[in-house]
C-alpha cells in the first residue's frame, strides 16, 4: 500500500514510496533486494512491482515476517513511514545489532504519528536506528514533540530519558531525466492546450495534488491571486487543477468557489489519479503553483516535479517547501502567517477526545492560517508579464532539482546514512539490553509466564510423564488430524519428529521431561517441550507428577 499509486485515494506518501522503490532498484547498486512481508504472495507482488517500475528483474529474496532474524542479511530494514516501534520490539527477541530500522516521515499531524514519535523514547530504539525527516520543518516538529514528551517522562519517572534514534534530514527525490520528457514535451503541450482551448499567448497555471480545502491547500489565495492578476494583466489565464476530490460536496465547493472568486480565470479540473495526466500535464503549463497552508503537509513533492520539468513555481513559504525552492531564483515564495503557540489547546483536546475527526482537526488549524493573497497576485503578475523570467526561473529550477533532488543524489544520501548506522551498530553500546531470560517486550511477555498462576501445576523439566497405554497408536492417529487440536501445527514438532519423540518415550517408560528432551537436538528442545504439553492435552501422555504452582 505504501508503494502503490493505483488506488482511488492517491496520497503523496504513496507517490513518494513508488518513486523511491523505482529509484532504489535503479540506483541503489544492491546485488540483492530483500522484501520483508507477511506472505509469499506479497513478495511476488513486490517482484512484479520492481519489474513494472524498472523494466528489469532484480535478484530478490523473501524474508517472512516470522523470521525477522534473517534481516541481518540486509543489515537495514527500511519502512515507508515513521511507525516502527513494533519492529524494534520484535528485533529485541534476537540481537539488536543484527540490523538497523529506518523509517521516513510523511504527514506528522495525526495522533498515530504523534504516538510513534513518543515511542522513540520508550521502545528499544538504538543509536543505529533512524527516522528520515524530509525537511527541516519536520525535524523541528519531531524535536518539539520529543522535548515535550521528555519533560513529562522526567517528571513521571524521576529519571533521565532521551531518544537515541537519529533524525537525519534527507529530502524526497524525483526522476529528473524522466521528467524532462525528451521528444514528448512539445506534443503533450499541444495536446492539452488544444483540448482545453488554451491559446498560444494565454497563460496556463498548474496545481497538481489532492483537491482538499481542509486537508491539503485552501484554494482561496490561489483564486484571489489569479483573479487579480488576470484583471490587471488583461491576459487570458487558465488554472489547471489536476487532482481528485474525496467526495461530491468538496468537488462542488471547489467548482462553485472558482466561478465566484475568480470568474476571469478559466478553471479546468482534471483527474490527477490518471497516469497520463500525472505524466504529461506539466507541459501544458507556463507556471506551477501550490499554496499549501496545512499542517499535514511535510515536504511537498509536486514543486520538485514542476522544477524538474522546467516550470517556475509560486509556492507558500511553508514547511518543507522552503527546503526545496530558492526564492527569487527557481520561483517565488509567498509569505504565510499562523497563530502563536498556546492558542490551539482546545483544538488538540477536541481531536484527542474523539469530538473531531482527523480531517476536522486539520481543517480547524487551516482556518487559522493565512497566505498573503496580495503577494500571490504580485508573484503571478511578475511571471505572467515576463516570459524571460519564466524561462530563467524554469531553467534554474531544473538545475536545482538535478543537483539536489535527483534520485541518484538522494539514494546516495540514504546509503551514506545506512553506512553510518552500520558503523554505530558495530561500536555503540546497546541501550536497555534484554535481560537474561527476560521478555523482549515487558508488556508482551509469553502467556505461560504471565498466567503461571492459573494451572494447578507446571509441566517443567522435573515433571514426570509416561505414555498412556495404547494411546500412541490408533487413538493418536485418529485425533492428531482433528481440527479441534491440529489448527496450529507450526507450534509443535513436525509429524515425523513427533512420532520419533513418542517412540523414545515408549522405550524409556516413566521419565522426567528433562531426560526426554536431552535426546532431542538442542535447537529443537523448546518445540519438543511444547509438543509434550500438546500430547498431554490429547491424552496420549499422562502426567505422573508435576510441581504445584506457588502463590496466587
Amino acid at each position: 500500500e505504501g508503494f502503490d499509486t493505483s488506488g482511488s485515494k492517491l496520497m503523496g506518501r504513496q507517490a513518494a514510496g513508488e518513486a523511491f522503490l523505482k529509484a532504489y532498484a535503479e540506483h541503489g547498486g544492491s546485488a540483492t533486494l530483500y522484501c520483508y512481508s507477511r506472505t509469499e504472495a506479497m513478495f511476488t507482488n513486490f517482484q512484479e512491482r520492481v519489474v513494472a517500475l524498472t523494466g528489469a528483474k532484480h535478484a530478490a529474496q523473501w524474508i517472512p515476517h516470522q523470521q525477522p532474524n534473517d534481516l541481518a542479511k540486509a543489515g537495514c530494514l527500511f519502512v515507508p513511514g515513521p511507525n516502527t516501534a513494533d519492529l524494534v520490539w520484535q528485533r529485541r527477541q534476537f540481537d539488536p545489532r543484527d540490523y538497523s530500522v529506518c523509517g521516513i516521515t510523511h504527514t506528522t499531524a495525526s495522533e498515530s504519528i504523534m504516538d510513534s514519535i513518543g515511542d522513540l523514547m520508550v521502545a528499544p530504539y538504538q543509536s543505529w536506528d533512524a527516522v528520515i525527516c524530509t525537511s527541516e520543518a519536520v525535524r523541528g516538529t519531531f524535536r518539539q514533540v520529543l522535548g515535550d514528551w521528555e519533560e513529562y517522562l522526567k517528571e513521571r519517572t524521576r529519571g533521565l530519558v532521551n531518544a537515541p534514534v537519529q533524525l537525519p534530514v534527507i529530502p524526497l527525490g524525483v526522476d529528473c531525466a524522466g521528467l524532462k520528457a525528451e521528444g514528448k514535451a512539445a506534443g503533450w503541450r499541444r495536446e492539452w492546450r488544444a483540448r482545453h482551448d488554451i491559446g498560444e499567448d494565454d497563460i496556463a497555471v498548474l496545481f497538481m495534488g489532492r483537491l482538499s480545502y481542509h486537508a491539503k491547500a485552501h484554494p482561496l489565495p490561489m483564486y484571489l491571486g489569479l483573479e487579480n492578476a488576470a484583471r490587471e494583466s488583461k491576459r487570458n489565464i487558465h488554472l489547471i487543477q489536476a487532482g481528485w476530490f474525496a467526495n461530491d460536496s468538496i468537488e462542488k465547493a471547489f467548482s462553485e468557489s472558482a466561478r465566484t472568486i475568480c470568474p476571469s480565470v478559466n478553471a479546468i479540473f482534471l483527474d490527477g489519479r490518471d497516469a497520463h495526466v500525472r505524466e504529461s500535464i506539466w507541459y501544458a503549463a507556463d507556471i506551477f503553483t501550490s499554496l499549501s497552508d496545512n499542517i499535514q503537509e511535510t515536504f511537498g513533492l509536486t514543486p520538485l516535479e514542476a522544477m524538474a520539468t522546467g516550470l517556475p513555481v509560486v509556492v507558500t513559504d511553508w514547511n518543507g517547501y522552503r527546503d526545496t525552492i530558492v526564492d527569487g531564483e527557481t520561483g517565488i515564495a509567498v509569505p504565510t502567517v499562523s497563530l502563536p503557540p498556546g492558542l490551539g489547546g482546545d483544538i488538540a483536546f477536541r481531536h484527542s477526545a474523539g469530538l473531531d475527526s482527523y480531517d476536522r482537526y486539520l481543517g480547524h488549524a487551516s482556518l487559522c492560517t493565512s497566505v498573503d493573497a496580495g503577494a500571490c497576485a504580485k508573484a503571478f503578475l511578475r511571471l505572467i508579464g515576463d516570459a524571460d523570467l519564466r524561462q530563467r526561473m524554469g531553467a534554474a529550477g531544473q538545475r536545482h532539482a538535478s543537483q539536489k533532488f535527483d534520485w541518484p543524489v538522494v539514494i546516495a544520501s540514504y546509503q551514506a546514512l545506512w553506512d553510518s548506522l552500520a558503523a554505530r551498530r558495530r561500536s555503540a553500546a546497546i541501550i536497555a539490553p534484554r535481560p537474561d531470560k527476560g521478555p523482549a517486550h515487558p508488556l508482551r511477555n509469553d502467556p505461560f509466564t504471565l498466567f503461571a498462576g492459573y494451572p494447578t501445576a507446571l509441566l517443567d523439566g522435573k515433571a514426570r510423564i509416561a505414555l498412556n497405554p495404547g494411546a500412541a497408536g490408533s487413538w493418536f492417529k485418529a485425533i492428531r488430524q482433528n481440527p479441534i487440536v491440529s489448527f496450529a501445527p507450526y507450534l509443535f514438532l513436525p509429524g515425523e519428529e513427533t512420532d520419533n519423540l513418542l517412540s523414545k518415550l515408549s522405550e524409556m517408560g516413566e521419565s522426567e521431561i528433562d531426560a526426554v528432551l536431552n535426546l532431542v537436538p538442542a535447537e529443537s528442545r523448546g518445540l519438543a517441550h511444547r509438543t509434550l504439553a500438546w500430547l498431554t492435552k490429547l491424552n496420549v501422555i499422562r502426567v505422573v507428577s508435576a510441581r504445584k504452582r506457588v502463590g496466587g
